[in-house]
């Protein structure tokens, strides 16, 4: 019989306490408990949150996994009603001044963001900003260029809002808000998309997907508060997407292909990789959070879905070793 020396190197050691910087795939027992333990990786995964209290496609989001927010909506009906999320439940908040969906997010629960979004026919697309207290929406500085489903990210006093769909087509402006007014960045995206997302800061941004019609993008750019460059295009191509986490740690999920998908990926900054797809495939989703605890909210079909899932990131953890 092969032992574990044999295949390791190192002999399964017996110590008092568990090791303090543990190696990938190291055995010990732990005398004291009587334990066998391992370091090993947690394979990411989604797992069922708790549902919306309404349907809500092409929602804004914000936040993080246990302090989210998920506002307006299309379902075809324009919908102004905030919902924020603790971890495990949705709770009504403020509702918007303005209804509308397909809005652009950023910031926190407590000091969100909801900018942009469409209106509908014949009201078309919106150029309103609102800022968010935990409590209720206030009005902030408009938008210069309106427009709905837009890539956005950072925080309520540094924010960006890139590409959209300007009706009729898209557009690849970017704009950059300080709290109180939007400023026009000269440099657009370098493909004028819309129905795309984004994530990161002001500084750090990612804007990934989206239709430049009629073909459905793979596209990412990075930002970095001045210029937008190429990254790693996505390996599913698809719109209506969600995006949260940060430039270098980003994840994508859902999107239409066409068709519903779920499949998610995890960017590293350079190029993204496959990662274990939603439970529920569907398009017209919002997400927050980071690419170890995310959250992706609402979408189609139609008339929406009140699903939500959480994300665990991939991590290294210390496990006890059982024979089941």
């Amino acid at each position: 019989m092969t032992t574990f020396k044999e295949i390791r190197g190192t002999a399964i050691q017996s110590v008092s306490s568990d090791p303090t910087n543990p190696e990938l795939g190291q055995i010990w027992y732990n005398n004291t408990i009587g334990v066998l333990k391992g370091y090993d990786l947690t394979l990411a995964a989604w797992a069922a949150g708790g549902n919306m209290t309404t349907a809500k496609r092409y929602p804004g989001g914000a936040g993080t996994q246990t302090a989210a927010l998920g506002f307006g909506s299309y379902n075809p009906g324009l919908t102004s009603s905030t919902e924020e999320y603790n971890g495990s439940t949705w709770g009504p908040g403020g509702n918007l001044t303005t209804a509308r969906g397909g809005l652009g997010g950023a910031g926190t629960q407590t000091a969100g963001l909801a900018f942009g979004g469409f209106r509908g026919a014949p009201l078309g697309v919106s150029n309103s900003t609102e800022e968010y207290d935990g409590t209720s929406w206030g009005p902030g500085g408009n938008l210069n260029t309106s427009r709905g489903f837009l890539a956005s990210g950072g925080t309520q006093t540094a924010a960006f809002g890139a590409g959209g769909y300007i009706a009729p087509g898209n557009t690849a402006a970017t704009e950059e808000y300080n709290g109180s007014t939007w400023s026009n960045n000269p440099t657009g995206l370098n493909t004028s998309r819309g129905d795309l997302t984004g994530c990161g800061t002001q500084t750090a941004g990612l804007a990934f997907g989206g239709s430049s019609p009629p073909p459905v993008s793979n596209l990412t750019e990075e930002y970095d508060g001045s210029t937008w460059t190429a990254g790693g295009n996505l390996n599913t191509a698809r719109y209506a997407l969600a995006g949260f986490g940060t430039q270098t740690a980003a994840i994508a999920c859902g999107g239409f292909t066409p068709g519903s998908s779920g499949a998610t990926e995890l960017y590293n900054g350079s190029s993204w990789t496959t990662s274990t797809s939603l439970g529920t495939a569907r398009y017209g989703l919002a997400g927050a959070g980071t690419s170890i605890d995310g959250l992706a909210f609402g979408g189609n079909p139609p008339p929406g879905v009140t699903i939500t899932e959480e994300f665990t990131g991939a991590t290294l953890a210390v496990k006890k070793i059982t024979t089941s």
